[in-house]
């Protein structure tokens, strides 16, 4: 029996070095991967002997970390980076808990655990410096600003389609999750409306130039249900330059943890899996996720440590699309001017001076007095009469 275990500990093992999907060996051996790392890391000892069962009696003092927990933190580390997956203590700490790792190190464990294994590099990302000024947004404190984007489609099991409205807090990194079947304009309210009676309401909303946001490029002026609901509760939109996604970079990398280590790892075969598993991880994401931008504290921790007192709607029922024309209220389009100066709003075009070419500009629409605005780094610079429908 001792033979044939150790049999299958060294060609799991081999198999792992070819490049083999740790998954697909486990589950071709029905082992975990706990079990995986745990031979791999005895492997790596470099010890002949390192395929034989060993005595389960600890060879350190408790206050020390084990080698084998080590090992696998290093190969778990090894295996999330080479996924392109998110892959610092936090993810290592999930991905252990989830294989039944026993016992679980501290995140100041695996911190040390990467130090001393010269493990910290970080991927790099793209970069695009335009060498302009670019309005940045207060995020300061809670709820200042939030920024917000829609994923999706995604598919369940079955197949069942569907979208989900992220939100995430700029000061705090909070999130909140919003699952629904399509992207109307509805939707949009339900969305909104839910995860503001959780995070409290923003000052200011950050997102991308999604028709489900901004409303139709048919009627560029009849501000889409997001702007309305924004406007009649106090709410600033403002909608990021086109095809320049990392000026929303919190929530486009939340999105990425959120396809990893949710929409990746939980199996879900209804629109209520889906729903409570959603609820699930903005809950520990919020407790338990720690930032280094928060000085190492939780989202929560941080919401607590603010002493600001949030602002949440007055009304629990949603609002209903199509909601009434708001009267006043202002919201904001950020766009890069080019070198055919022509300032593009949902479609329409309007001609701007030669001086601001190659400048990021804020088209402010003012609801009462019906003014298209052109700021340059807080200076007005422009106006145009903008009558909305």
């Amino acid at each position: 029996m001792e033979d044939e275990n150790k049999q299958q500990r060294i060609l799991a093992v081999e198999r792992f070095k070819n490049g083999e999907n740790p998954e697909a060996i486990c589950a071709s051996l029905s082992k975990s991967k706990a079990w995986l790392y745990k031979w791999i890391g005895r492997h790596l000892e470099d010890d002949n002997s390192w395929s034989e069962s060993r005595s389960r009696r600890p060879l350190t003092a408790s206050r020390y970390t084990p080698v084998e927990v080590e090992e696998i933190v290093k190969m778990v580390r090894l295996n999330l980076y080479n996924q392109d997956l998110f892959s610092g203590a936090q993810a290592i700490l999930w991905e252990m808990e989830d294989l039944g790792v026993r016992p679980l190190p501290s995140i100041r464990t695996i911190n040390r655990i990467l130090s001393r294994n010269e493990l910290t590099h970080r991927r790099t990302g793209k970069y695009e410096a335009k060498g302009t000024l670019y309005p940045k947004l207060p995020s300061v404190l809670p709820n200042q600003s939030h920024q917000a984007d829609m994923v999706g489609p995604c598919y369940l099991k079955g197949p069942v389609r569907f979208y989900s409205l992220n939100v995430v807090d700029m000061a705090t990194v909070r999130c909140g999750l919003h699952p629904s079947l399509s992207k109307a304009g509805q939707s949009i309210l339900d969305g909104l409306w839910a995860i503001w009676v959780r995070m409290g309401i923003p000052d200011h909303i950050q997102i991308d130039n999604a028709m489900s946001f901004f409303g139709s490029p048919t009627h560029p002026r009849g501000m889409g249900p997001l702007i309305r609901l924004c406007l009649n509760n106090s709410i600033e939109p403002w909608f990021i330059p086109v095809a320049e996604p990392w000026r929303n970079g919190m929530i486009e990398k939340f999105n990425d943890r959120y396809q990893q280590m949710f929409l990746g790892n939980v199996v879900m075969a209804t629109e209520g899996d889906l729903k409570t598993g959603s609820l699930m991880f903005e809950q520990r994401h919020n407790s338990r996720y720690r930032y280094s931008k928060l000085g190492g504290k939780t989202p929560l921790k941080a919401l607590a440590a603010s002493n600001v007192k949030l602002r949440f709607p007055k009304e629990n029922e949603v609002p209903k699309h199509r909601l009434k024309k708001p009267e006043t209220g202002t919201y904001h389009v950020v766009r890069l001017i080019r070198s055919d100066l022509k300032l593009n709003i949902f479609g329409e075009i309007f001609p701007v001076p030669p001086e601001l070419k190659l400048e990021y500009v804020v088209a402010t629409i003012n609801v009462k007095e019906q003014k298209l605005k052109l700021f340059l780094d807080k200076t007005q610079v422009e106006e145009f009469d903008y009558k909305l429908r």
